[in-house]
């Protein structure tokens, strides 16, 4: 951080002083836990092993070496193993407000992905029916994934994939056209396996009010052809539609018929014999994953000369790395939990690195309303339909309660607590915290962006609560860096709670304007404001004013 330069300067210059020549690589970071201080190092384990020195011994003769500016730390420890601990002066803790109202909308972004480019790839949804709740969860952290990258310096492209080849959608057609024949008063059976949802009725209307009664009449083969075509573009629409609403949008559309088109498929089947990991066996072609970490070998080519779903998955994760990402990070719903490791395989099979592919698990969503788990929809009669839940909800409230959990843990979606206005909804609570600050400002008849740190005195700023802002604000940009390095944007909202909690108790314990410390407390008024909305929008949610 930048607040921290002149103790990383201080470290480097004594660990030169111990010789180490050149100073490796090592961590200035605030600690998780804040009884540990403001600030900690790991640079005394990183210089022991060097230094042929057990580490504690090493983080001593650091801090004999260590020349600090003066009134830059109260107190210091040596912790565990050897970390060092820093308890910084309340002089030093104010200087992060000016850092943040100099940063602004930037504070907490960072170059630690150095422009390296990731293809964040999710939702996907087979283009067969409406969005449920499920594909919402996963539209929700893959959204906020792109953006913690995004915050941290890499060059993101968001992704989905469409499906738009296979047995899934041949079923989809069979089953409008025989919605088709039902609307005209034909018997028409549903295929086996089909799709049963009202939404292929109304679509069958529309296509009929729109075609006019020969498009019933027309032959099966051209019926089903023409149905196929209706109901992809439709329910593409409709999911672009939803997920636009949900405030996800998508640089790139990759279609499966592409890899097709492109003779992809063909390519990395080739690829994948020419290097000898491939065999014939019952008729089937196979590829020999288990040489490549896999628990059994994977068929891609049946014995009927269909492929599986896995060879598309192949050539489509290899033509991502061929488009330049050095990343390629998939958000996969519950039942993909064991393809991950088969698809490590395949590409390792064709020389991919392994930290160039990532699958991020995405759990099932439960929701609950007074009590009782809400099961179906009323417009497809199997699934709770996202949009449904977010007209209900608010996008606000189904954004936050998505990214609350672990996406690999199961969630239980309380809409009622989602809706409340109380301090119990946690969303509610957070945007209460900004709205409260931005009260501030509006009582003082002034605007948050003119208030400046210059000349204020902010030592002032000497009560526990401050401190204990000052603390938690100068943690945001770790907070971020490592939700990015960790796949986990739950711990931006677990932050943004822990500051709004702070922030409450100051704004009830303390009168700001026309206090002796009203400067030094505007200042910080607009420091947590700006940290708070920073956070909310790498969620993808609003920051709004007033509540």
């Amino acid at each position: 951080m930048k607040r921290h330069q002149p103790l990383i300067d201080a470290l480097a210059r004594a660990a030169r002083q111990l010789g180490a020549s050149p100073v490796p690589e090592f961590k200035v970071e605030a600690p998780r836990d804040p009884a540990h201080g403001d600030a900690a190092t790991n640079l005394a384990l990183i210089l022991a092993p060097l230094l042929g020195r057990k580490p504690r011994d090493v983080a001593q003769q650091l801090l004999q070496a260590l020349e600090l500016p003066p009134g830059y730390v109260k107190k210091v420890e040596i912790a565990g193993p050897g970390f060092i601990n820093f308890f910084l002066a309340e002089a030093q803790l104010a200087g992060v407000l000016d850092e943040i109202l100099a940063a602004g909308g930037h504070y907490g972004r960072s170059d630690a992905g150095r422009g390296l480019k990731v293809d964040v790839e999710f939702v996907s949804a087979n283009p067969t029916g409406p969005l449920h709740v499920g594909h919402g969860r996963g539209a929700a952290l893959g959204d906020a994934l792109a953006s913690l990258f995004e915050w941290t310096g890499h060059a993101v492209t968001r992704e989905f994939y469409v499906n738009d080849a296979g047995v899934q959608i041949d079923k989809l057609a069979r089953s409008l056209w025989a919605r088709v024949q039902q609307q005209v008063g034909r018997a028409a059976e549903l295929p086996e396996g089909g799709y049963q949802g009202q939404y292929l009725v109304e679509l069958a209307q529309a296509a009929l009010a729109r075609e006019g009664r020969a498009f019933a009449d027309l032959p099966p083969d051209e019926g089903v052809r023409r149905c196929r075509t209706i109901a992809l573009l439709s329910q593409r629409a409709e999911q672009d539609e939803d997920l636009r609403e949900f405030g996800v949008k998508f640089d790139v559309v990759f279609a499966e018929s592409e890899l097709y088109r492109e003779r992809l498929i063909e390519r990395a089947l080739a690829d994948l014999a020419a290097q000898g990991h491939t065999f014939e066996q019952d008729g089937a072609l196979w590829l020999r994953t288990t040489a490549f970490g896999d628990d059994k070998d994977r068929v891609l080519r049946k014995s009927d000369g269909t492929y599986t779903y896995l060879l598309p998955d192949i050539a489509y994760h290899r033509a991502k790395h061929e488009r330049g990402f050095a990343r390629a990070i998939d958000v996969w719903g519950a039942d993909h939990h064991g393809y991950v490791p088969r698809v490590r395989a395949a590409l390792r099979a064709l020389g991919l690195p392994d930290e160039f592919f990532h699958a991020e698990i995405v759990q099932l969503v439960r929701v609950m309303r007074a009590g009782e788990e809400v099961r179906f929809s009323k417009r497809t009669g199997e699934i709770v339909t996202l949009r449904e839940l977010f007209q209900e909800t608010g996008v606000d409230a189904a954004r936050y309660f998505f990214l609350m959990r672990r996406g690999d843990s199961q969630l239980v979606f309380d809409v009622d607590l989602a809706k409340s206005q109380t301090e119990a909804n946690p969303v509610f609570y957070v945007q209460m915290a900004h709205a409260r600050m931005s009260g501030i400002f509006r009582v003082a008849a002034r605007e948050p962006d003119g208030v400046s740190a210059a000349g204020v005195d902010l030592s002032v700023l000497a009560a526990p609560e401050e401190v204990e802002l000052m603390n938690e604000l100068a943690a945001f940009p770790g907070i971020v860096t490592r939700s990015a390095e960790t796949y986990e944007p739950h711990r931006i909202t677990g932050y943004l709670e822990g500051l709004a909690r702070i922030a409450h108790a100051w704004y009830h314990k303390y009168r700001v304007l026309a206090e002796p410390e009203e400067a030094a407390r505007l200042v910080l008024a607009r420091a947590v404001r700006q940290v708070l909305a920073n956070g909310l929008a790498i969620l993808g949610i609003r920051a709004p004013d007033r509540m």
